[in-house]
């Protein structure tokens, strides 16, 4: 059901689309706002953007209206929901960050957090492994 869809849907393929492009987009699409509604973080070296959607929408819904949008399909782009997981990577950390720093952080609604099982730091790599409590509780 979609109460358990990811708030997050990757778009494929996105080298044909400039980052400007792809954001006006996505707001023709969705009816929404890049920062106020969503954010898109673009990862580069594998060619794929990640949309986030910060106000509640049926992600599933705005897949199904992307992959029949004709511009997404010119761009040869594809959308799909992001796996829901309950382990993620953070990087490029300050120096001296605490775990409950990342901890209080991370449990953010805000920053589309929730409940931290636990978080591993790694000071040398800048980086932590942050555990999420069973995604299937947060709502």
């Amino acid at each position: 059901d979609s109460a358990e869809a990811s708030p997050s849907v990757v778009f494929e393929n996105i080298e044909r689309c400039s980052p400007d492009c792809l954001q006006m987009l996505l707001e023709n699409i969705s009816g929404l706002t890049v920062d106020a509604d969503f954010t898109v973080e673009l990862i580069p070296e594998i060619n794929v953007a990640v949309a986030t959607f910060i106000k509640s929408i049926d992600t599933e819904k705005f897949v199904k209206k992307c992959s029949q949008h004709r511009r997404l399909r010119e761009f040869k782009m594809t959308a799909r929901l992001l796996e829901l997981t309950q382990t993620i990577k953070a990087e490029n950390l300050p120096e001296g960050v605490s775990t409950d720093y990342l901890t209080v952080y991370f449990e953010s609604a805000r920053n589309g957090g929730g409940p931290v099982s636990d978080v591993q730091l790694f000071p040398e790599e800048s980086s932590a492994i942050i555990t999420f409590c069973d995604h299937k509780g947060n709502s």
